[in-house]
């Protein structure tokens, strides 16, 4: 197995060059830290994933959760994993210090996660899923529900989760049917089934805390009924032992990837007596969700990149060791076989993996700054900042997920047959990767929540914010004239994102909200591919810097190699938006007027 898996040097220049993450040591909220810190963590963090979390990347994947006596069964260090996270500091890292917090920036909290999930991915979901959990008690909850239960959730002793789907309401979860019932006791009865469940119950923490959404009988149909409750798999007895809640596995899915972490199935209330306590007030409970959804999408996206990331590095080390056949202009075939990097399409399977990989990974830092800055802010700068990440959050969710699929393919394109064997990590990351596409809402989902609300969203203000952005850097790249070229092209892009954007507004107005929204997904796809190119030229403007003064020389070869995959991007994924320009400016209905039944042999 490869011994790389990440890219210290391109995580200090994300962090450092291109987002100057100790600019924000002169807001009060972090001037307790330095670069000295920052560096430390860091160090701290890749030492943490290649002593504890790599070592079992594959004992995981081979040996799957399994239900066992009404319990799921989990490999035995992720007992010591929650335990080392939660006693290191990990998952109370941006909490700020009167929350017992680390207050780091929340960029050099992200790049500290992408380092673990590249690492091993199902290890680390479950501290995310547990501070994703505590964030929305500490957010919503009551006093009480935050002193019962966040402190040992931080400390990695309890679990945390999202209980959203059930059987027959997934994505649309204005059909839950799972039931709350009001008591005179301070808690609800609860009553009903939740599938897909990550981290949904395993014996490696010593409880587990569902967040769970249910309708309270007599709420309003819809959404709108729909509430968030505290559900732990064990409650506490007048004498404060931990008794049994009611809340039982009842199976365990065997998965295509992410086999470490167990994705269970509940069944709540089989006995009557499942207790539940109300997270703020009654019918809000979506709406407090989405706090815990948006930021399961950016880390779904961290994930997916992290992933696609470690697959390129073990494409990188073979095609540099394995050799195989002579260039095309060497005829000799006595002449000794070349290492497979020195093949051009090796090198462009490569620059594909690398332009993917790195350009998502500065978008899904990019989002990560924003949210430091809201951090900081205050009025209207801290509302232009929550805007643009509103807008960029369905994009860092599916294109690091969609594009990854792709960017591990490549590299299981680059081992031939070997990386279609498990003697390899390849087709463990291609399995892996797929998950990432589907949960925290599919890629149709993120495409009719940029369309169909993040753009239109306060009368275009989010809209309008990203593209002055891209025209900042624009502006910015232009004072290098080794960036003119890369400039022109991202400022026609962008020209054209705004007149298929105004086209498929006024087919709204024309002709209704179904055929708008028909190609949604088409839209993420085009929005998604030119804010990586934004991205790629923010990288560029600092990359250009750096080899116009002499400080790059010691490091030229990092720098080079960044500038040609900066026009890789541009030269080979840039051109693709005009393919889907061409069917977004049709809008012709195709797909609304196939009918189901001729899909019929």
């Amino acid at each position: 197995m490869a011994d790389k898996f990440i890219s210290e040097r391109n995580l200090k220049f994300l962090l450092y060059e291109v987002f100057d993450v100790v600019s924000l040591t002169q807001y009060p909220y972090y001037e307790a830290h330095n670069r000295k810190v920052f560096d430390m963590v860091l160090k701290a963090a890749v030492k943490l994933a290649k002593s504890l979390l790599r070592p079992v990347f594959a004992e995981m994947d081979q040996n799957q959760p399994d239900l066992i006596d009404g319990e799921i069964k989990v490999h035995p260090s992720i007992r010591k994993i929650m335990k080392e996270f939660g006693e290191g500091g990990w998952i109370t890292s941006t909490l700020p210090f009167e929350k017992d917090g680390e207050q780091l920036p929340h960029l050099i909290a992200g790049a500290c996660s992408f380092i673990f999930q590249a690492a091993n991915y199902s290890a680390v979901a479950y501290q995310g899923l547990t501070a994703g959990a505590a964030h929305l008690i500490e957010s919503f909850g009551s006093k009480d529900l935050y002193d019962i239960y966040t402190p040992k959730m931080h400390a990695g002793k309890w679990q945390g989760t999202m209980a959203l789907t059930e059987p027959e309401a997934g994505s649309s979860l204005s059909d839950i049917t799972t039931m709350a019932e009001p008591t005179d006791r301070g808690y609800y009865m609860i009553k009903g089934q939740k599938i897909f469940i990550s981290a949904g119950d395993h014996d490696g923490v010593e409880n587990v805390v569902h967040l769970m959404l249910a309708k309270i009988k007599g709420a309003p149909p819809g959404v709108k009924g729909i509430s968030l409750f505290v559900v732990p798999k064990k409650r506490f007895d007048p004498d404060g032992k931990l008794i049994f809640n009611d809340v039982i596995a009842s199976g365990v899915y065997h998965k295509l990837g992410y086999r470490g972490c167990p994705t269970a199935q509940l069944s709540i209330g089989d006995h009557n007596d499942c207790r539940g306590w109300l997270v703020g007030e009654p019918h809000h409970g979506l709406m407090y969700m989405f706090q815990m959804i948006n930021e399961s999408r950016i880390g779904v996206g961290l994930g997916a990149n992290a992933i696609a990331t470690a697959a390129y590095y073990a494409s990188i080390e073979y095609a540099k060791t394995r050799c195989q056949g002579r260039k095309i202009s060497q005829k000799d075939p006595t002449l000794p076989p070349v290492a497979l990097i020195e093949h051009a399409d090796i090198k462009r399977m490569l620059l594909f993996q690398r332009a993917i990989t790195e350009g998502a990974l500065s978008l899904l830092m990019q989002c990560s700054r924003y949210v430091d800055m809201q951090n900081v802010l205050a009025g209207e700068e801290r509302e232009k900042y929550h805007l643009l990440l509103e807008i960029l959050t369905p994009v860092a969710k599916t294109y690091p997920s969609e594009m990854g699929v792709l960017s591990v393919s490549q590299g299981l394109q680059c081992f031939g047959g070997s990386g279609y064997c498990d003697d390899y990590p390849m087709e463990h990351y291609y399995r892996d990767a797929r998950i990432h596409p589907i949960h925290e809402g599919t890629t149709g989902i993120q495409g009719m929540d940029l369309l169909g609300r993040k753009v239109v969203m306060k009368n275009g203000q989010a809209f309008a914010l990203f593209l002055a952005e891209l025209k900042e850097t624009i502006s910015a790249a232009k004072q290098f004239p080794e960036l003119d070229g890369p400039a022109q092209q991202l400022s026609e892009a962008r020209s054209k994102l705004q007149k298929i954007t105004q086209h498929l507004l006024k087919i709204a107005q024309a002709k209704g909200v179904e055929l708008f929204m028909a190609d949604a997904t088409l839209y993420l796809e085009l929005f998604g591919i030119i804010a990586i190119s934004w991205q790629w030229l923010l990288q560029g403007i600092s990359i250009q810097k750096a080899l116009n003064n002499s400080y790059a020389k010691t490091d030229i070869n990092y720098y080079r190699g960044k500038m040609f995959t900066m026009h890789f991007f541009f030269r080979y994924e840039l051109p693709k938006i005009l393919g889907l320009e061409k069917r977004l400016m049709d809008s012709d209905g195709l797909t609304i007027e196939m009918e189901a039944q001729f899909f019929n042999d």
